[in-house]
């Protein structure tokens, strides 16, 4: 396979093999820690969840984390970022250990959510940190192939690392915060990973005069600011309605995750601990789902355009989300985990492909710490608003109905918007044929 031989390729760099565990070890870290405190939050048999206890665990791990993110670039090309590696995988591992002590001690709830937003809030640090300096480690020919490798082999560390604390789980008598400690110990390990490169080896490259911290912080507000206008530019309309549309489909993914962890809690399982099997048994085929949309979304995208592809996902969605959800029966709702993470992430992998496309260099990434901001705030929406309609069990036929709704509506607007956009390429290849020549 080419994916294979291109990373074997890229695995004979000593300094990529390093930072790619490094990756490894955080995100696989990452998986465990989240698995972790969704066990916590919505399957301890002592707490009697409520949707709006998720909501509320959603809005304080991922909106402040939301808001660092674009930021974390300003300080990151101020910090040496191997140090950022090792000190925030250090900081993250002591802040796992304190939430497990948490965990055991009986404390009050904010001081739990305390602890799991600091190591949330260093998580962006150390994700953005990895992505900016791929290209000290990779020569310029080969970092596109790296851009795309590295983030997918995260993404399959943090899943791995998700289905190892479901593991330990259930060997250590349903110990959450044994749980946490995994996730702390590996944590620790890429930190002592980081340690064998050199500190200078990851950048960033010193300027002359550094602006002062203030003024660079302001400036990145200013150029978010500018991102938004360069997006409601005409020429980068097809961006602005990617963009949009994934968000509302992140919504609706939202709030279907919310119904999910409901249903399983209380209508589909007799205890929690069932509940928790139930849950990741359905986050394992919405992976799939995953894995499924990174096989076919290329091949489609090239066929069809990624407009099209995310007018399909969307509609697609429309039909088979009530169809599979409203039984609220385990097989179909399986079915409906796998079906979702298909078009959930073939969407998005569309989305990445337009706004890389359309989207000029010099605002490239701007525009993506917008797109990112937008991803985690319309989940935690989603859930805010799933906290309203949802019964205590979770069975709600309204709630299915609305997002079916929302993925009709965005089918709708991204085919209309594609129809009219490529009358509009054809109508201006015909005026350029049949124009005299001067």
């Amino acid at each position: 396979m080419s994916v294979v031989r291109d990373l074997r390729v890229l695995l004979r760099l000593r300094d990529f093999r390093r930072l790619l565990s490094v990756r490894l070890l955080s995100q696989g870290a990452d998986g465990v820690y989240q698995v972790a405190l969704a066990a916590y939050v919505v399957f301890s048999p002592e707490k009697q969840t409520s949707a709006a206890a998720i909501a509320s665990a959603m809005a304080v791990l991922l909106l402040p984390y939301s808001l660092v993110g674009p930021f974390a670039g300003v300080l990151l090309d101020r910090w040496r970022r191997r140090q950022v590696f090792v000190y925030g995988n250090l900081l993250r591992a002591l802040l796992a250990g304190a939430t497990a002590v948490l965990m055991v001690s009986h404390v009050p709830n904010w001081l739990f959510y305390a602890s799991a937003l600091c190591v949330t809030a260093v998580n962006r640090f150390v994700l953005a940190g990895l992505s900016a300096a791929l290209p000290h480690v990779v020569d310029t020919e080969r970092l596109v192939l790296a851009n795309s490798l590295s983030p997918t082999a995260g993404t399959l560390a943090a899943t791995a690392g998700g289905g190892l604390a479901f593991a330990v789980r259930l060997v250590a008598s349903d110990s959450d915060a044994a749980v946490v400690l995994l996730g702390s110990f590996l944590y620790l390990c890429a930190a002592l990973t980081a340690l064998s490169m050199a500190p200078a080896l990851l950048g960033p490259d010193r300027e002359p005069v550094q602006p002062h911290l203030r003024t660079a912080l302001v400036d990145t507000a200013r150029d978010l600011l500018a991102a938004v206008r360069h997006l409601a530019a005409p020429r980068r309309r097809e961006a602005a309605w990617a963009l949009t549309s994934m968000t509302l489909m992140r919504f609706c993914y939202g709030a279907l995750l919310v119904l999910l962890l409901m249903l399983c809690r209380y209508a589909l399982s007799t205890t929690p601990e069932d509940g928790l099997r139930l849950l990741g048994l359905g986050l394992a085929v919405s992976g799939a789902g995953f894995f499924a949309a990174a096989v076919v979304t290329p091949w489609t995208v090239g066929r069809i355009g990624p407009g099209r592809w995310i007018a399909v996902c969307a509609g697609t969605a429309a039909v088979l989300e009530p169809a599979l959800g409203l039984p609220f029966a385990t097989g179909p709702l399986l079915a409906a985990a796998f079906v979702l993470g298909l078009i959930t992430q073939g969407a998005k992998i569309a989305t990445d492909t337009v706004v890389q496309s359309s989207v000029e260099d010099a605002f490239r990434g701007r525009i993506f710490s917008l797109y990112d901001v937008l991803f985690n705030i319309a989940f935690v929406g989603a859930a805010g608003v799933a906290a309203l309609i949802l019964p205590p069990d979770g069975r709600s036929a309204l709630l299915v109905v609305l997002v079916a709704l929302v993925y009709g509506a965005v089918a709708l607007g991204m085919a209309r918007f594609e129809r009219h956009r490529t009358r509009n390429s054809r109508g201006g290849d015909v005026s350029r044929e049949t124009s005299p020549p001067r």
